[in-house]
């Protein structure tokens, strides 16, 4: 490749990274659609394999996604409602256990003078004790809001119709498009590229298909879990620790922290320790011994760190649609870094001897 190519190269890139970040308020459904057409263009594919016609297979796996989808949005939204109420109702009498119990231990054990040192949490309460009712319904805060301002219900409306619309056609001409690009790209360097794009797929679909397998089982067992041990926000608690374990030990590092604290608001002592420690360990030892060999492999390479990093550079950046593509990016990255190491060690400039090695 001479200087110019490389410079006309890096000027594309630049340009289309430009134009990303001016067209990012409009990308999220083209970018939601494809990640439902890159997940279910496996199953797809599968479908296609029994003598079905793509349009057909595609119509299923469509079908079935969507059903999924409403199926758990109708099943988890009234009862995450209802344990927020729960939560929300319960906490002017943790407040006054706050108050009235832990406060002057901790102003006993740090010799503090009440006077000096006591927080007035009445304030506060009473605001609570008077507005947990406004809070009811949660789905319908959320409708109402939306509905307070035209143009944010026109765009939420167009979203979901675009987006289901969007997806189906990206399922069923997912090949077509990946044969479509394969064929622009030069010659010479069509194989180094099929085969980075082959170890990035691999990566993305180890931690897309199957960690989101994981969070999911995840969060079923911890909710199950804490449910059987007593605990009332068990739903809560469990879906917050499945929805961050993308990140090892973090899901159950926040889920036991969040247990601890929805038992003292539910309970005022610590009668739970026992049982949460036993339901995150049992969560810990079948996410090890069974769900990430089973459903990810080893195939991520994903650092924890760079995954939180990825993350976050992409929400600042670009804001919902930076988070969507944050690990598309990062995994790519991550395969073109290990394609330059190899390159690298593979080189001259690495195994190159100085006259006191040669000696």
């Amino acid at each position: 490749m001479s200087e110019s190519q490389k410079w006309m190269l890096l000027s594309i890139v630049l340009l289309i990274g430009w134009l990303f970040y001016l067209l990012s308020p409009i990308l999220t459904p083209f970018l939601v659609a494809a990640l439902v057409g890159y997940l279910g263009d496996p199953l797809v594919d599968r479908l296609e394999a029994r003598k079905l016609s793509r349009t057909l297979s595609v119509t299923i796996v469509f079908v079935v996604f969507t059903s999924v989808l409403l199926l758990v949005l109708v099943l988890l939204v009234p009862l995450i409602e209802s344990q927020i109420m729960a939560l929300y109702r319960k906490l002017p009498d943790f407040i006054d256990f706050i108050q009235q119990k832990v406060m002057p231990y901790i102003l006993n054990l740090t010799h503090t003078d009440p006077a000096d040192g006591g927080l007035d949490f009445s304030g506060f309460k009473i605001a609570l004790r008077e507005n947990w009712q406004s809070i009811g319904g949660l789905a319908g805060q959320v409708v109402n809001s939306i509905s307070q301002s035209s143009m944010l219900i026109i765009a939420w409306l167009s979203n979901m119709v675009l987006i289901p619309v969007i997806a189906f056609y990206f399922m069923r001409d997912w090949d077509i498009l990946v044969e479509k690009i394969d064929h622009l790209l030069p010659r010479h360097v069509e194989p180094l590229i099929a085969r980075l794009a082959r170890e990035s797929d691999e990566v993305l679909a180890a931690f897309l298909r199957g960690q989101l397998l994981v969070m999911a089982c995840l969060g079923f067992i911890y909710s199950i879990g804490l449910w059987i041990a007593g605990l009332e926000f068990a739903l809560l608690v469990g879906l917050l620790a499945g929805l961050v374990s993308f990140v090892p030990y973090l899901g159950f590092i926040v889920g036991v922290l969040a247990a601890i604290i929805a038992a003292l608001i539910q309970f005022q002592d610590l009668s739970l320790l026992m049982p949460i420690a036993i339901v995150f360990g049992i969560g810990q030892l079948i996410e090890s011994l069974l769900l990430t060999p089973l459903l990810v492999g080893d195939k991520i390479g994903l650092h924890p760190v760079a995954v939180i990093f990825a993350i976050m550079v992409g929400g600042q950046l670009f804001g919902f649609v930076g988070v969507l593509i944050a690990l598309p990016v990062s995994a790519v990255i991550m395969v073109l870094l290990r394609h330059l190491y190899q390159s690298y060690v593979s080189s001259g400039l690495y195994s190159i001897q100085t006259p006191e090695q040669d000696s």
